[in-house]
């Protein structure tokens, strides 16, 4: 018998698997914090080279609000001049010169950031990019190392240990005494994040019924998009950044109770030959959701003699370029996954880019992610293609138009990087489902898991898109508009793949044309497609 099958049996989101959404909910709020608190820990404060605070005829010392470069204004933070106890002011014609005495920064915005306290400006400005990618390289780590020890020692333990790395370090961060130990730290973090984020998702969708789990997976993300939100907020009550930094990690401490709480996967613990443990569980949960269970299911056996026929053949990454449709379909995939993290992560950790406070710019930006990953709950029945082009169109065009709004419209640079986002936030929703019916079955985990960590390399890359302003200051909503307008393009050469039956060989992808058997459990007739369904939500689980 099929899992899916146990599953409609006790209750495909019943009263149990209620529960176990929430305490799988409650720590996206506390990973949200630590994916964006950099926008705020790591701000750059308006500053200004404390040997020209006697110059005559340069803005008043207190006020930092004209010394940025940016709009064509001359960029007096980062030099000294010489003879500056004269009165003349550098347009005069007096050399400029490196600062040697250290910077002054306004407070009028922080009290202090790991910028103003480590001097992470002029020329070690990229220093503050560097940390913010190794925290994204911590990232694709994790994912490496937490899903293979999940699929060898089980999700509900990497969870725990996932979750106590991640207050610890978090904590550990907030007292680091230099940049290079909180940059370790915080790489640390990254790695325990995805710990979390995977294993959490896998866990809850591994206990979800077939027609509940798009759904499920939702709700996960709107719980994401309320630490994104409230973010602002706290970040907004404390401005110093070892005290925010504390306050976003010690909470954690509180999910010890996840010891007593948290379930196993049944699913899992049927693949790994702990049967009694899972079908303890079953009863456990059917008890709770109110079902009452035949005993005698436990007679009946997940059958994967089909899985295992199909699956005969070895397969590897190998085999995504082989043939011509394969390789010129994953190509593009890869590019979409990659280019959805991105540009995702450039907009939401440059928000100081639109002009506005910085403050209001994050709520808006987090209260874009709600109705964006609702929207595609509609459209993705429809088509999958259409949807995943429609939405990387807006989200490019939006960015790219921002390029042609002067620096003193804010609010309307802001409105459009807000549509960006919300195109990009969408899009990045569909690319999980998208790839997961693209990639047949013998090669759809290589596929994911490839996908991943091309998401991941561009989340690497998405804190060093600021270093672009050095070329121009346009330049990286530049290629925030260009890179998702040609994946939009892209998309138009993969097939569709809404309401269609997915695809378990290559040969399939080709054009060959294949004929499952079905599998019987005590007469009752599990159709190829359902069954297909089970091992790919599973495959797209084990990739990300």
């Amino acid at each position: 018998m099929n899992f899916d099958e146990i599953l409609i049996d006790i209750g495909g989101f019943g009263k149990f698997q209620k529960i176990l959404y929430v305490w799988i909910c409650a720590p996206q709020i506390f990973l949200a914090f630590h994916m964006l608190v950099s926008v705020f820990t790591g701000a750059v404060p308006p500053h200004l080279c404390r040997s020209m605070a006697p110059l005559k005829g340069l803005p008043d010392f207190k006020n930092f609000s004209h010394l940025t470069g940016l709009d064509g204004h001359p960029d007096l933070s980062c030099s000294a001049f010489l003879n500056h106890s004269s009165a003349a002011a550098p347009e005069d014609g007096h050399p400029a010169v490196s600062c040697q005495e250290g910077w002054e920064y306004g407070k009028e915005t922080f009290q202090s950031t790991i910028v103003s306290e480590w001097d992470l400006v002029c020329s070690n400005a990229s220093l503050n990019n560097l940390g913010s990618s190794i925290y994204m390289f911590g990232l694709l780590v994790g994912a490496l190392v937490f899903g293979h020890l999940a699929d060898k020692y089980g999700r509900r333990i990497i969870i725990l240990i996932s979750l106590a790395l991640q207050v610890t370090f978090g904590v550990a961060a907030a007292f680091a005494s230099n940049f290079y130990i909180y940059t370790a730290l915080r790489f640390m973090v990254g790695t325990s994040i995805s710990g979390v984020i995977m294993n959490a998702f896998v866990l809850g969708t591994e206990w979800t019924g077939p027609k509940h789990r798009m759904l499920a997976g939702i709700i996960t993300d709107y719980f994401f998009g309320f630490g994104y939100i409230l973010l602002a907020g706290v970040a907004y009550l404390i401005r110093d950044w070892r005290k925010l930094q504390l306050a976003i990690s010690a909470p954690s401490f509180l999910f010890i109770v996840y010891i007593w709480v948290l379930p196993k996967s049944a699913r899992w613990l049927m693949a790994s030959n702990q049967n009694q443990e899972a079908w303890d569980l079953i009863l456990r949960a059917a008890q709770i959701n109110g079902k009452a269970i035949n005993e005698d299911l436990k007679m009946c056996q997940i059958n994967q003699t089909e899985e295992k026929t199909i699956l005969k053949r070895k397969h590897s990454f190998f085999d995504l370029f082989r043939t011509p449709t394969m390789r010129k379909q994953s190509l593009i995939v890869f590019y979409l996954w990659f280019v959805n993290i991105l540009v995702y992560y450039s907009l939401s950790l440059n928000i100081s880019d639109f002009g506005m406070n910085i403050y209001l710019t994050q709520m808006i930006f987090g209260l874009v992610e709600m109705p964006a990953r609702t929207i595609t709950l509609f459209t993705l029945n429809r088509s999958r293609k259409i949807s995943q082009l429609a939405f990387l169109t807006v989200g490019g065009s939006a960015c790219l138009l921002t390029t042609f709004i002067p620096s003193n419209f804010s609010v309307v640079r802001t409105v459009l990087a807000m549509i960006g986002k919300f195109g990009i936030t969408a899009s990045l929703s569909i690319i999980y489902i998208y790839s997961a019916e693209i990639f047949p079955t013998v090669i759809r985990q290589n596929g994911i898991g490839i996908g991943s960590m091309c998401a991941r390399i561009g989340g690497v890359l998405a804190p060093m898109m600021y270093l672009l302003r050095t070329i121009s200051p346009h330049a990286p909503m530049v290629v925030s508009g260009l890179c998702p307008l040609l994946g939009s393009a892209l998309t138009l050469l993969l097939p569709e793949t809404a309401n269609k039956p997915l695809l378990d060989t290559i040969d399939d992808v080709e054009g060959a044309i294949l004929r499952l058997s079905s599998t019987f459990c005590e007469g009752r007739r599990l159709g190829p497609y359902k069954l297909m369904m089970t091992r790919d939500i599973r495959a797209l689980l084990l990739g990300l």
